[in-house]
């Protein structure tokens, strides 16, 4: 089994960001670039989508030979919480 890692917090702005106004759907917030620092293996876009803050990544998993992972990172807002 591997490992991958990945920065959070662009995620984590783009959530923060969304909160002072609502897009149309599919809006891409940001995009992140692959670094030497992280996992990605192309760049990723963070989008509004379903009034939702999603994020589709690849991820080069470390510690193995080779291999590759799909993840897709949401926000949902949960009522009565207190968010960030």
């Amino acid at each position: 089994m591997g490992s991958a890692v990945f920065d959070i917090e662009p995620f984590v702005e783009a959530v923060k960001i969304m909160h002072l106004g609502n897009l149309p759907n599919c809006t891409i917030i940001t995009s992140v670039k692959p670094t030497r620092t992280s996992c990605l293996a192309e760049e990723s876009h963070i989008t509004w989508t379903d009034r939702k803050v999603v994020q589709d990544m690849v991820l080069r998993l470390q510690n193995v030979e080779c291999g590759e992972v799909e993840i897709r990172l949401s926000w949902i807002d949960i009522p009565a919480s207190r968010g960030l």
